[in-house]
């Protein structure tokens, strides 16, 4: 059985402020087990989410309230345990607890359940996602074919297009790669082992790697759209600064020369600095580790291009559908999920390919806007796009940081400060502490043998006694 965690009052209330929604439902203890299948199906079939079974909706004259009314004993869920344990491939993709109150009354069963990589059937032999506070049926097969798509169960990259073999086997661009690649290579030979290539067919991977031009066969769904707004608000076809630019051509080139776009625009963005105008820069590292993402990872069946837009204060980079299988925006940078792995693996063969590290670049991004002292990317799942977001927002300076951690502590050493601001050198570092030094701000904490330098708050004269004060007048 599970584990019991016994909640104060303000946790209790905590959950009970709370309010359904796309990742929140709760259920009365009368509720048939089977029923509950739906949910459960819904969330592991959609992003995710948490259900509070014991916690129910009670219509009120002020209108609707949420009670704590739980089971008499934990034992009296084992109708819904046994049904869990059966739901599919659920196994490992929830967790459950029983919760108690020091003052409501009965045990909540709380389960959170995981995203997962496989389709999860509800008892009643149909399948469900989450849609706001709603469980809704899965309508049709195109439907569920949607969602194995969304869940990568299946790619789009693998979709035999009706298309004769030379648009692929010659191509510049295939006998380009194979010459700098597998110079004895024969490229229908070379692309049929790959399975680009199926019957002498071209499949879409085939198409987007090695077509020269494969905007013309998979039209709105294989090009990078960029679109500058001259504002910090929301994109609104008024503020754009010129007209939105479109790129095309096989993903290689592709990923490198909208960079260099991207790049050349934000490098014309100027904004006020401490007593000049200032140009703004993001990091390049970044740049092209998430636009690679964007373009590798996306899902090719949905007749949508990649869109970057750029605003004065921030870029936001939109990839069409959801995170494929388990990922979600909590743990996308510690987990690895490719929904066109064909493609991922083959473009990885091209010299200097775009995707350097697999599997690391969203790492690489962070770090690089933590160079550069800037916050750090921010990945929201929106309806049917990923979008990640660069802030031209800079993070505390290093003195800032220095004094703020000096609010709790109180002193500080050279190895804690590099840890706190991310810089490397303890020389420079060193220099961040004479510039506070030399305002005042801070003082060297006297030495003490066998203990490490450090830096704390200077003591205030109005902390001395007195009569001190008086003799020293």
């Amino acid at each position: 059985m599970f584990q019991t965690q016994t909640l104060n009052q303000t946790a209790v209330q905590d959950i009970l402020t709370l309010d359904e929604s796309h990742f929140i439902d709760f259920k009365a203890i009368e509720i048939a087990p089977a029923k509950l299948t739906k949910t459960i199906s819904a969330f592991a079939n959609t992003s995710g989410g948490e259900v509070y079974i014991g916690i129910s909706e009670v219509e009120g004259e002020d209108g609707k309230t949420v009670e704590w009314r739980g089971f008499d004993k934990p034992e009296s869920a084992n109708a819904i345990v046994q049904v869990l344990e059966n739901l599919g491939p659920l196994a490992n993709n929830y967790m459950a607890e029983f919760l108690r109150s020091e003052t409501e009354i009965g045990y909540v069963l709380h389960l959170t359940v995981l995203k997962t990589q496989d389709i999860i059937i509800a008892s009643d032999g149909k399948v469900y996602v989450r849609r706001s506070a709603q469980s809704l049926p899965v309508g049709n097969d195109a439907a569920l074919e949607r969602l194995r798509y969304e869940k990568g169960i299946k790619s789009f990259e693998d979709e035999i297009l009706n298309e004769g073999h030379k648009e692929i086997s010659n191509s510049n661009t295939v006998l380009e790669f194979l010459l700098e690649t597998i110079p004895t290579g024969e490229p229908e030979d070379w692309l049929s082992k790959q399975r680009v290539l199926v019957d002498s067919k071209p499949t879409v991977a085939g198409i987007l790697l090695f077509s020269d031009n494969p905007q013309s066969i998979l039209p709105k769904r294989s090009a990078i759209k960029i679109l500058r707004y001259q504002t910090k608000k929301e994109a609104e076809r008024d503020f754009l600064a010129f007209d939105p630019l479109t790129m095309e051509g096989p993903l290689y080139n592709l990923i490198y020369d909208s960079v260099d776009k991207v790049k050349e625009i934000i490098e014309g963005i100027e904004k006020l600095g401490a007593d000049k105008m200032e140009k703004v820069s993001y990091p390049q590292d970044a740049l092209h580790e998430l636009l690679t993402n964007a373009v590798l990872h996306r899902d090719y069946n949905i007749a949508a291009d990649v869109q970057v837009k750029i605003f004065d204060n921030r870029i936001e980079i939109e990839s069409p559908g959801r995170l494929p299988g388990h990922v979600t925006p909590k743990n996308i940078r510690k987990t690895q999920f490719a929904r066109n792995p064909k493609i991922v693996r083959l473009i990885n063969k091209f010299r200097n390919p775009p995707n350097k590290d697999v599997g690391e670049g969203l790492n690489t991004a962070f770090e690089a806007m933590g160079k550069l002292r800037l916050k750090p990317p921010v990945i929201e799942e929106r309806e049917g796009y990923v979008v990640v977001t660069l802030r031209h927002e800079s993070l505390g300076s290093p003195e800032q940081m220095v004094m703020d951690y000096l609010k709790d502590e109180s002193e500080i050493t050279n190895l804690i400060a590099r840890e706190l601001t991310g810089i490397k050198s303890e020389n420079s570092m060193k220099s961040v502490f004479y510039r506070l030094r030399e305002t005042g701000q801070l003082e060297q904490v006297p030495k003490v043998a066998g203990k490490k330098p450090a830096w704390r708050i200077p003591l205030q004269v109005s902390a001395e006694p007195k009569d001190n004060l008086d003799e020293a007048q």
